[in-house]
Parts: structure tokens; sequence; C-alpha cells
């Protein structure tokens, strides 16, 4: 097996399943976020492990604050037309 293409991290989950099976259905964020989770539960340094879980936080934090960011402008945006729907200022 290819270390390049099918390292062994990701490779030697329990279920057989390889990570990039799951992620590459996903969003860059939260792929990335059980990118790292995945590799964390896999590692038997509990420092390197910690490392991959704070890791994948970042990326949740980042897509939840992108998330945010979205919503806030559709919630403008809507109330926007709303007011130029009932006559208002555009």
């Amino acid at each position: 097996m290819s270390t390049v293409h099918h390292p062994r991290h990701y490779t030697s989950h329990p279920s057989g399943v390889e990570c990039i099976q799951i992620t590459r259905h996903m969003g860059f964020n939260l792929g990335n976020a059980v990118k790292y989770i995945w590799r964390a539960d896999l590692k038997h340094d509990g420092a390197k492990a910690i490392e991959d879980l704070e890791k994948a936080v970042w990326y949740l934090r980042d897509e939840i604050a992108r998330k945010t960011t979205l919503a806030n402008r559709e919630m403008i945006r809507a109330a926007h037309t709303r007011e130029i729907l009932r006559g208002g200022a555009a």
C-alpha cells in the first residue's frame, strides 16, 4: 500500500474504511475536522493526539464563523427585500 496515496494513519481505522472515503463528500472545514479527529483516535502519542484534536476544533470554529457570516448576510438580504416589498427605500 502506498504511503503517499494511502497513509497508515488514514487506513488503519478498525472499521476498515479509509478517511477520504468519508471526507471527500464534505466541505473543506468539516472534512478537515473529521480527518483530524480520525487521526487522533489512531495515535498512541497523547501530545500528538491532542494536537490533532486542537486542529479539528480550529476547523470547526472556522466553519461556525463562516456559517454565521453567511446566515447574517442572508438575514440582512431578507430584511432588505421585505423593506423593498413594503415600498421602503432601496
